[in-house]
This record gives C-alpha cells, sequence and structure tokens, in this order.
C-alpha cells in the first residue's frame, strides 16, 4: 500500500519540477525581447511551485505623502480664491462710500448759503446698505471760502474708521459783470469797459488784440467836448 502511494508523490513531485524548469525556460528565452514576460513567467512558476505570487503597488506612507501633497495644493487655491473675493468686495465697497461723499459733497456746494462752521453727520442708504457720513467745515485763511471734509463707513463700522474721504471747498465770492477780477476778501474791484481790465494788464509798447482799441483812445472818446471848441463855433 505504501509503494502506489510514494510513486505518486513522486510523479508530482516531478510535474512540479519540470513546470518550474519551463517557466524558467520561458523567463529566460523571452526576457530581453518581451520583459513583461519575465513577471508573467515567473509568476507562473512560482503557481506551478506553490508559492504565492508576489503583487507590487503602493505602500501606506507613500499614499499619505500622496494625500498631505494634494491637501497643501488645495489648501494653496483656496487661499487665493478667498483673498481674490474678499478684494473684488472691499473694492465695491470703497467705491460706493466714493459715491456717498461725492453726493453729500455736491448738495453742499449747491446750497444758496455756505455751510456753518461746525461738524454733522447723518445715514444714508445707497446700494441696499446703510452709509455713515461725516462733514466737518472749517474756516480757510481767505474770509469767504470754507474748507469740506467729507467721511464715510458703513453704518455698522466703528467710530473712528473711514472707508473713503473726500475734500471740497466752498466760496462765495463772485466776478462782478465785465470783469475776471473775484473779490476773494471782500473789497469789489473797479469795474470799468471791457477790455479795461486787458489793457491794465498789457505791457508799455504791447500792441492790443484785433478788436479791442487803445486805452487812451478809449479815454479821448469817453471825454466830453471842451468849451474851447464850443465857443469857436
Amino acid at each position: 500500500m505504501s509503494v502506489p502511494h510514494r510513486h505518486r508523490n513522486d510523479s508530482q513531485l516531478a510535474t512540479r519540477q519540470r513546470e518550474h524548469a519551463l517557466a524558467r525556460t520561458l523567463a529566460t528565452a523571452h526576457g530581453r525581447c518581451c520583459p513583461g514576460n519575465v513577471r508573467v513567467a515567473r509568476s507562473a512558476g512560482m503557481r506551478a511551485s506553490g508559492q504565492p505570487a508576489k503583487q507590487n503597488g503602493f505602500t501606506l506612507i507613500e499614499v499619505l505623502a500622496a494625500l498631505v501633497i494634494v491637501a497643501l495644493g488645495m489648501m494653496a487655491v483656496i487661499q487665493a480664491v478667498s483673498q481674490t473675493a474678499s478684494n473684488s468686495t472691499y473694492l465695491r465697497d470703497k467705491t460706493i462710500a466714493h459715491w456717498v461723499a461725492l453726493n453729500q459733497l455736491t448738495e453742499t456746494r449747491l446750497q444758496r448759503t455756505p455751510p456753518p462752521i461746525d461738524e454733522t453727520s447723518d445715514e444714508v442708504e445707497m446700494a441696499g446698505r446703510e452709509w455713515r457720513w461725516t462733514m466737518t467745515v472749517t474756516q480757510t485763511p481767505i474770509e469767504s471760502m470754507r474748507r469740506i471734509d467729507i467721511s464715510v463707513r458703513p453704518a455698522d463700522a466703528p467710530d473712528g474708521s473711514s472707508m473713503a474721504s473726500i475734500t471740497g471747498f466752498y466760496g462765495a465770492a463772485i466776478a462782478p459783470p465785465g470783469s475776471v477780477l473775484i473779490d476773494w476778501d471782500g473789497l469789489a474791484p473797479e469795474v470799468g469797459p471791457p477790455g479795461r481790465d486787458r489793457d491794465r494788464d498789457r505791457q508799455p509798447g504791447e500792441e492790443p488784440p484785433p478788436g479791442d482799441a487803445p486805452l487812451d483812445s478809449q479815454d479821448q472818446e469817453a471825454q466830453p467836448p471842451s468849451d474851447d471848441a464850443g465857443g469857436g463855433e
């Protein structure tokens, strides 16, 4: 009973050895021209010899390193997008605040009377948001001119902050008809016929512009006839 069993084991061992030899021969013969067949032949030989085939893949450390690199890249992209959106929002709010300041300055300039020297503040709505403007009026060295400083901030912003500010002036001096000189200090200039201001600023010996008569000729035309000329007639 033991002889047939031993003969059968020897036969199976010989079969496995022949398969393993055949796989090694195929791997050696085709390894140069087809490198991929070497791995197939080796796997076939290992299966024929009863050993498990080796599987190649990423290790846990390699997978974790790849995930860390991807996470860092995504964080940089998200930060750049968030910064761009924040800058766009800031520029929009700053532009609207500048418009609010310009509107208040224009409204003040269109008043008939100069603004009082004081600090005033109020809220206004624009672009679906509440804004608070603060206007400070101060006197300049020129009596008829006042300086206007306006700062604008969101209504929910803390006191003392400013998103946009402008400076303008309100002047009450007006040039009299027929003159380009403005009475800044309250002293009205002498008003004469058209052209006299230009003649007064003209250098000696300079020819008058076309259409303007010399100052001497205008004075002669304005002088009344003398009594001697009337008595002679």
